[in-house]
């Protein structure tokens, strides 16, 4: 907050917001529905990645994997799995985990991963919405807005907190940044 009006600080919070944090959950969404609905098999799908040389969004975390999940994937695939009418990306996505996770235990299908396909699932399911419709709310960016708009409030609650408390700003230790430690061994 650094002695920053709300509007000021949200805009702030907001700017961390890209491709690899929060932005994943479109890109996530677009993958797995293009590769799903085009009926290339999760081997395959992997091995173009791979030739490509692509991230699969929605695949992979920095702290769980498959012997510590993460308990929000959990849940909301459990929800999708009981109330959705099909639910066709999140399994294909689950077979897709299959694979690399035979590598690295971390590589699972995670929750920005899981709420983008049990969001593609849904939308195509309810019956309120036509298959381009679909494809028009993924091409708009709505998973990354409601991602934002959850993450605004978020932020905005984080600041209220500090004033609050009557917390100075918060400067997190430089020792557990781990691109600065990077930084630091490639300047040795």
């Amino acid at each position: 907050r650094a002695g920053k009006d709300l509007v000021s600080a949200l805009c702030c919070g907001l700017l961390t917001i890209g491709p690899r944090f929060g932005g994943a959950l479109d890109d996530a969404a677009n993958m797995f529905a293009s590769a799903q609905g085009n009926g290339i098999a999760p081997k395959d799908w992997i091995e173009k990645m791979k030739k490509s040389n692509q991230l699969i969004m929605g695949i992979g975390h920095r702290i769980k994997s498959l012997a510590n999940p993460d308990q929000r994937v959990e849940i909301i695939k459990n929800f999708a799995k009981k109330n959705f009418k099909s639910t066709p990306v999140l399994d294909y996505a689950l077979e897709v985990e299959q694979i690399p996770t035979r590598k690295r235990a971390n590589l699972i299908l995670n929750v920005d991963g899981c709420i983008a396909v049990s969001f593609v699932d849904m939308i195509r399911s309810c019956g309120a919405f036509s298959q381009e419709e679909c494809d028009d709310l993924m091409s708009f960016g709505t998973l990354n807005g409601l991602f934002v708009l959850g993450r605004s409030i978020g932020f905005i609650g984080h600041y209220l907190d500090q004033l609050r408390l009557k917390q100075p700003l918060y400067r997190h230790p430089w020792d557990d940044i781990t691109y600065i430690q990077e930084l630091a061994g490639q300047a040795s």
